[in-house]
């Protein structure tokens, strides 16, 4: 079956009944985190505070934590924007208080969203950074979007991310599937670990899953609603490591 691949921003997704308040005191301290307040940022300045702060502050993996287990995402070095953005939301605490949201199994995991948030974001996109090298591999990390008729130039969300499960394929099912020419390397990818091709050039893909790939198929076979929120709250936890 083919997805068309529309992870729809927060403000049209459903609300799980069981989400937990969020831990007030341990978001304010982390807020206070050094870098631009994620108030401040806006299309118009974001892509100089976030080259600013991913030189300042580098990092490149982090430990995302769930019920389910922990998975260790490494992040791109050419993927500056997504990667500095993604260090900044995580070490001021936004994604301690989100949840994954949308669950398609054999597709995608997506998260960075909630209905109740202590600390909140200003609305901005990030510039697209689609590199043909990253592709969406199983374990692959990418930013949603709006789609094309809203968003012509591919801008990002500035925190609905999203995790690639995806299945395995024929090499023709996989170079039938996309627009683009894969390489033999991305074929035998497609073919022995999975993925979804059909979404590759049309998302920045920003880091991987390094270790824990199990957690992916734990959260996709979640029991979820009509919106397709698991019915009971898969919780996010990001810790930045070096």
């Amino acid at each position: 079956m083919q997805f068309r691949f529309t992870w729809v921003p927060v403000l049209t997704l459903l609300a799980a009944c069981n989400q937990p308040q969020p831990d007030t005191a341990t978001t304010a301290a982390k807020a206070e985190a050094p870098g631009p307040d994620l108030r401040s940022l806006a299309d118009s300045n974001v892509v100089q505070l976030l080259t600013d702060y991913g030189r300042q502050y580098p990092a490149r993996e982090v430990v995302l934590q769930t019920r389910h287990g922990n998975m260790r995402i490494r992040l791109y070095d050419d993927t500056p924007l997504h990667t500095a953005n993604f260090l900044l939301l995580s070490r001021k605490g936004y994604f301690d208080q989100t949840v994954f949201n949308r669950v398609v199994k054999d597709f995608a995991i997506q998260g960075g969203t909630s209905d109740k948030l202590a600390l909140r974001l200003s609305r901005y996109r990030l510039p697209p950074e689609i590199r043909a090298e990253h592709f969406h591999k199983r374990g692959a990390v990418g930013m949603a979007r709006y789609d094309d008729e809203q968003n012509p130039g591919r801008l990002s969300s500035s925190h609905d991310f999203y995790i690639v499960q995806g299945q395995k394929l024929t090499e023709y099912g996989a170079q039938s599937s996309t627009g683009r020419t894969l390489t033999p390397a991305q074929l035998r990818t497609y073919t022995t670990i999975g993925g979804v091709p059909s979404l590759d050039g049309q998302y920045t893909v920003f880091g991987e899953v390094v270790e824990g790939l199990d957690v992916i198929d734990k959260i996709a076979a979640e029991p979820v609603g009509n919106d397709k929120w698991p019915v009971q709250d898969v919780g996010i936890k990001v810790k930045v490591l070096k």
